[in-house]
C-alpha cells in the first residue's frame, strides 16, 4: 500500500478559471503548469513548497501517524519525513533548486476530538516546522493550529495562497476521511529507508 500518492483528481475550476488539482490525505501534486492545487485540512499538514525562481512547486497532504514513541526515529517521524521528502525529491527531479525552494504551511487544526492524548494537528504542525528547519527551507508562511478546518489554495506559479478557515462545518465528510486516512497509517509500513540530503 502506497503511503502517498500523486492526485488523481485533476479538474478545471470555473472560479479560478484554470485547471486544478484536488489533493485528499495521503496525496501530493506538483507542477510547472500555471494552476491551482486544493486541499482542505483538518488535523492533517500540507506543506506548500516551491522554486520561488522557476515557480515549480507542489503540495502535500499528510498526518503523523499515533505513535507512542516520540523519538526522533519513531515510525511517526519516519513517515512523516517520508511525505515531505517525496514531495521534495519530485521537485528536484523536475528541476527545482533546492537553494530556491520556500515554504508555505498549513493545517494542524485541532479538529479530532479525543483523537489522542496529545493533540495529533499540534504534533503535525510541530513536526512540519521543524522538518523544513533541519532541511533549511525557509518558511514564508503559516496557518497552524487553531480548532478550525481550512480550505487551503495554491498557486505554485507565484507562490500565492489562500486560506478560507471554515468556521461552521456541517459536514462531517472531513473528519471521516481524517480518520479513516489515520487507521490506514497504523496498519502501513514506512516505506524503505529515506535518503536525507
Amino acid at each position: 500500500m502506497d503511503l502517498e500518492q500523486f492526485a488523481t483528481n485533476v479538474y478545471y475550476d470555473r472560479t479560478f478559471d484554470c485547471e486544478a488539482a484536488k489533493i485528499l490525505p495521503g496525496e501530493y501534486y506538483f507542477t510547472n503548469k500555471d494552476m491551482l492545487i486544493v486541499t482542505v485540512l483538518g488535523s492533517c499538514v500540507s506543506a506548500c513548497i516551491r522554486d520561488r525562481t522557476t515557480g515549480l512547486g507542489g503540495m502535500n497532504h499528510f498526518m503523523l501517524p499515533d505513535g507512542g514513541d516520540a523519538g526522533p526515529v519513531s515510525a511517526s517521524a519516519r513517515y512523516g519525513t517520508y511525505a515531505m521528502e517525496i514531495l521534495i525529491n519530485d521537485l528536484l527531479k523536475a528541476g527545482a533548486r533546492r537553494d530556491n525552494l520556500e515554504a508555505k504551511v498549513f493545517g494542524g487544526g485541532a479538529v479530532l476530538k479525543g483523537f489522542t492524548a496529545i493533540n495529533v494537528g499540534e504534533r503535525n504542525a510541530a513536526f512540519v516546522l521543524n522538518f523544513l528547519k533541519v532541511e533549511r527551507i525557509k518558511v514564508v508562511a503559516e496557518d497552524l493550529n487553531d480548532i478550525y478546518p481550512r480550505k487551503v489554495y495554491f498557486f505554485p506559479r507565484t507562490g500565492k495562497v489562500l486560506v478560507k478557515k471554515l468556521m461552521q462545518s456541517h459536514n462531517d465528510t472531513l473528519v471521516k476521511r481524517e480518520i479513516e486516512y489515520a487507521s490506514r497509517l497504523k496498519v502501513a509500513p514506512v516505506a524503505g529507508e529515506i535518503d536525507l540530503f
